[in-house]
């Protein structure tokens, strides 16, 4: 099965969970055993798993990555956004979860966040479930 998730995003770093949204389409392919797999087909974007019990989780993230990585005029990318390919990089732009008995085996603190790094925009997020692997 092959899903897309559409988020919209505001700010120019900014992290959606996108975890029902998930395991609504995981519960919709009917996969008891699998894998789900999530990709963003975006350079200045990317997919990552933390906890989602606390928001300040990945306030810290946010606030740690512009801190580490800022928008500053000395990178060479002539485009200006060189900061959101490099955060992009450090996040990466796929994960992969096993499915077990039909749900997904996250932890009990995890979500799943999209990574915006150079918004506002509307994005892709791709699912791809494969049963039995």
């Amino acid at each position: 099965m092959f899903a897309e998730i559409k988020v919209i995003t505001a700010q120019r770093t900014e992290f959606v969970e996108i975890t029902e949204p998930v395991k609504d389409i995981v519960e919709k392919s009917k996969v008891k055993d699998g894998v789900c797999f999530i990709y963003v087909p975006h350079t200045t974007a990317g997919v990552f798993i933390n906890e989602n019990a606390d928001e300040d989780v990945a306030t810290d993230i946010k606030n740690t990555l512009e801190k580490l990585i800022p928008w500053i005029n000395g990178y060479k990318h002539i485009e200006g956004n060189a900061a959101a390919h490099i955060k992009s990089v450090l996040t990466g732009n796929n994960v992969a979860i096993p499915i077990k008995d039909g749900k997904l085996t996250l932890g009990r603190w995890q979500g799943i966040f999209f990574a915006e790094f150079d918004g506002g925009r509307t994005r892709k997020v791709y699912i791809k479930i494969l049963e039995g692997v």
